[in-house]
């Protein structure tokens, strides 16, 4: 067996350990979501937003892969219901930029957070030594995100700058 293999063995069984436990977790997870009246686009533009920050309608439709009246329509509701709001961008006053309300960010916060106080009491079953070393193994696990966000960025950069393959003698 080589490493390749191992490795591949390994991870699916961390990522079925995963799933058991999002199972077990779920109910705690669900709440916000069962709480909204939100559709799954209006959820999205408010996560894309609170983890991107102010966006424009052209970066929305791109993000969620929609036309731009689409975007429209969608920010128009969350408008409505005072979690979204528009504004002009600083650098361009043509562009309208849509952003967070206090209202926005508080249900981004909530939807993010939800099932800490349950994981919390479940990491409290724990020992102190376990406790450590999934610390330590959390940390290397959040580098590792970071990493393959920036992989993940430069590939995109290099696909934005690429030119466009030449459709000559088609």
């Amino acid at each position: 067996m080589d490493d390749g293999d191992e490795r591949s063995r390994v991870i699916g069984r961390i990522i079925e350990v995963q799933r058991d436990l999002a199972r077990a977790l779920a109910h705690d997870r669900s709440s916000p979501l069962l709480d909204s009246n939100l559709t799954i686009r209006q959820l999205k533009v408010i996560m894309i937003l609170a983890f991107h920050g102010s966006q424009s309608g052209q970066d929305l439709a791109r993000s969620l892969g929609v036309g731009l009246a689409t975007v429209t329509g969608i920010v128009d509701r969350l408008v409505n219901h005072r979690l979204v709001e528009r504004h002009e961008d600083p650098a361009d006053r043509r562009v309208r930029r849509v952003r967070l309300t206090a209202e926005g960010r508080a249900l981004a916060d909530r939807l993010i957070d939800a099932g800490n106080e349950h994981f919390r009491a479940l990491l409290s079953y724990l020992d102190l030594d376990t406790l450590r070393t999934l610390e330590t193994i959390m940390h290397r696990i959040r580098q590792a995100a970071a990493r393959m966000c920036a992989d993940r960025a430069r590939e995109a950069a290099g696909k934005a700058s690429s030119p466009a393959p030449s459709r000559a003698g088609r």
